[in-house]
């Protein structure tokens, strides 16, 4: 990817593991939004309290060539949002402008979250879930959602899937897997410790290792056989302090399944049955 394709904005707002200098930096660019980009980089490194040093790196730590290049792609950015009538406001008192904003970042992590995924990855991840003896999905905290929505779906194409939101459980199956199995693990920050355990003991035992996360160059990610990147654009509304959002690793999630799904012989068969075991569950109106 080239610096020109790069957003600035949504790379600041998804990246994680800054240094305390780094974050001044981030902070400062995400609270005074209209005079960030005009500032050279001597000038933002006082404004965040920090070295002109500590600027040019944090530009290279986000995949830019130099501060210059940064510097174009987030007035882009900004400008782009001003043009849209968008602000970072979240309010009941402008509930209309507010549902636009949050509409806007969500549509602007998804479009990124796509627009980011490697072809020749996306389609060997869908050749070895397809032919996999078994996929384990795995993650911690908030992100045990997606993994287990992930075995949900999975298991209606007829694949043989597993979650666990007990960490001792997952990680007990992940010493259980064998070469052409997969594991998935979903992580934001790519730093958990449980998930980097599963990861080593899936690798040991010669299973396949996906990793869904908004840093690819996390120690998660570095254990991974393929990696899909999520961006994630909470930071960029007045939601009090960061949380992730669940949408783009959804979203991956989806865009799997969508493509496994004309793989699979008897998939649309498969989830057929299983309306018709459920079938007697749902109430006749």
């Amino acid at each position: 990817m080239t610096d020109s394709s790069k957003s600035a904005l949504s790379l600041i707002s998804t990246h994680q593991g800054y240094s305390e200098s780094e974050q001044r930096i981030v902070d400062y660019i995400l609270e005074h939004q209209s005079e960030a980009p005009r500032l050279t980089a001597a000038q933002l490194s006082r404004a965040a309290a920090t070295s002109e040093a500590t600027v040019s790196r944090f530009c290279r730590k986000l995949g830019f060539g130099s501060f210059r290049s940064f510097q174009f792609s987030l007035a882009r950015d900004l400008e782009s949002q001003r043009n849209e009538g968008l602000t970072d406001e979240v309010s009941l008192d402008n509930m209309e402008q507010s549902l636009k904003n949050i509409l806007a970042a969500k549509v602007s992590e998804l479009n990124a979250t796509i627009d980011g995924i490697d072809h020749d990855t996306l389609a060997a991840v869908v050749h070895a879930l397809k032919h996999a003896g078994v996929i384990e999905f795995a993650a911690v905290g908030n992100t045990n959602a997606v993994a287990l929505d992930a075995t949900f779906k999975f298991s209606q194409l007829g694949l043989r899937c597993m979650a666990s939101t007990i960490s001792e459980t997952s990680i007990g199956f992940a010493l259980t897997l064998r070469p052409g199995d997969v594991i998935v693990l979903i992580s934001n920050s790519g730093k958990s410790r449980r998930l980097n355990r599963m990861a080593k003991a899936a690798r040991n035992c010669g299973a396949t290792v996906v990793v869904i996360s908004s840093d690819s160059k996390s120690p998660l990610a570095r254990l991974a056989d393929y990696t899909f990147n999520t961006v994630n654009h909470e930071a960029l509304l007045t939601t009090g302090d960061f949380a992730f959002s669940k949408i783009s690793a959804t979203m991956i999630i989806e865009v799997i399944y969508n493509f496994l799904l004309p793989e699979i012989k008897d998939a649309r068969e498969h989830i057929s049955y299983y309306e018709e075991l459920i079938q007697p569950d749902k109430v006749v109106e």
